[in-house]
């Protein structure tokens, strides 16, 4: 039995990633010098036209320069990829402890995702130069549901062997 609790430090590790992450003010985790460091000036003609607006904010090459624009979607692909990983410990965790049909592992891992997603984005909001912005919470759901998705088709495709 304590065995099978020890799967729960997994997720919670990874929620004190997470939190530790959140905590940082934004110009201690800017990439756009890391990528100013970098020639991708030649990606500007092959991504120039795109534009859309997030969180009141007009995302374009034009008006970040494409250290910024490309930063932008490697902080958004972190969103998605750090719930997806947590989304898929809280599987395992409540795979290990429980009986339960996967339907409810698959429902309740989405439910904790979504509720930890809530909560980091709430703790941004008082960390200095960071902003909660339900967006990013829409993000990490979509994240933890592609690991869903992922789990199903690995079990689908295991079960066939």
């Amino acid at each position: 039995m304590r065995l099978r609790l020890l799967y729960w430090l997994l997720p919670i590790m990874w929620m004190m990633l997470i939190f530790t992450s959140s905590a940082t003010p934004y110009e201690n985790q800017d990439v756009k010098p890391l990528l100013s460091g970098l020639d991708i000036q030649f990606l500007t003609p092959y991504l120039s036209w795109i534009e859309f607006t997030y969180h009141s904010s007009i995302i374009s090459i034009k008006s970040l320069g494409v250290e910024g624009f490309i930063e932008f979607f490697i902080r958004k692909g972190a969103h998605v990829g750090v719930f997806f990983v947590l989304t898929c410990l809280f599987f395992i965790s409540i795979i290990k402890n429980t009986q339960w049909k996967k339907s409810k592992i698959y429902i309740w891992s989405i439910i904790l995702t979504a509720l930890y997603a809530v909560i980091d984005e709430l703790h941004q909001g008082i960390t200095p130069n960071r902003t909660p912005y339900v967006g990013d919470v829409i993000l990490d759901i979509f994240g933890g549901s592609l690991a869903l998705i992922a789990i199903a088709m690995i079990f689908q495709i295991t079960k066939k062997v």
